[in-house]
């Protein structure tokens, strides 16, 4: 079955844009289209999407309070977001991060990239674009709002050798599949290290450990300039 997609963003020429990428993409159907955010959370509870892609600066509501309002704690059927937006020009991606967002990708990311982070947050993993995972953690971990929730600075447990391996790789911006390969473990395994890290270091989502492990300092085991070792972060 197809992923089911409503798109939102203000601008009509984005938004049809963004529906002629996914509509060529095999397995993802757009289903609906909304100008601003308000209207993104009628419509997406209204229809029940498996993804919702959203901008972050839109009229009424924008894409910070629409993604609480569909993926944020306490949501009893959240429904997954990924956030597109253009990153220099945005200072809220992180709190749209902590909010629940499941991905975040610039506008300018490509097909493939789109569809990889549509069917990622459909299966209920996520994804940030490779590209800029190190400029949004160091950008924005350092800085967020006071009423942010801070991660806590150790882990209730501490990390395995094994997950210290898997949280440097999911901050590089990396994707099961890759951290896979990249460990040589089976997709399995992946799994059962990432549920036992968010566990222990109270992280919702990979994004989540992504920050974590930035703004627990743990720079060391994801390159000597901090995460994003991974030449395609650079």
């Amino acid at each position: 079955m197809s992923v089911r997609v409503v798109i939102a963003d203000d601008q009509e020429l984005v938004r049809t844009g963004l529906r002629m990428i996914l509509d060529a993409q095999p397995g993802i159907e757009v289903v609906g289209e909304a100008s601003d955010g308000a209207e993104a959370v009628l419509l997406a509870r209204g229809i029940r999407p498996d993804v919702c892609l959203l901008d972050i600066r839109m009229p009424v509501l924008d894409g910070i309070a629409a993604t609480l309002a569909l993926a944020g704690p306490g949501v009893e059927h959240p429904i997954p977001v990924v956030v597109i937006t253009t990153f220099d020009l945005d200072e809220y991606v992180y709190a749209a991060l902590r909010a629940g967002a499941r991905g975040f990708l610039l506008k300018n990311a490509g097909p493939a990239l789109l569809a990889q982070a549509v069917h990622a947050a459909a299966r209920g993993d996520a994804l940030i674009d490779p590209n800029v995972t190190v400029r949004l953690i160091e950008t924005f971990a350092g800085s967020a709002p006071a009423s942010s929730p801070a991660p806590p600075a150790q882990p209730i447990e501490p990390l395995t050798p094994r997950e210290e391996d898997v949280l440097a790789a999911v901050a590089r911006g990396l994707g099961n599949p890759e951290v896979a390969s990249e460990l040589h473990i089976s997709l399995s395994t992946v799994k059962t290290h990432l549920a036992s890290l968010m566990a222990k270091i109270g992280a919702r989502n990979r994004v989540e450990v992504a920050i974590w492990a930035y703004e627990s300092g743990r720079r060391g085991a994801t390159g000597a300039s901090g995460i994003g070792s991974d030449p395609r972060t650079r």
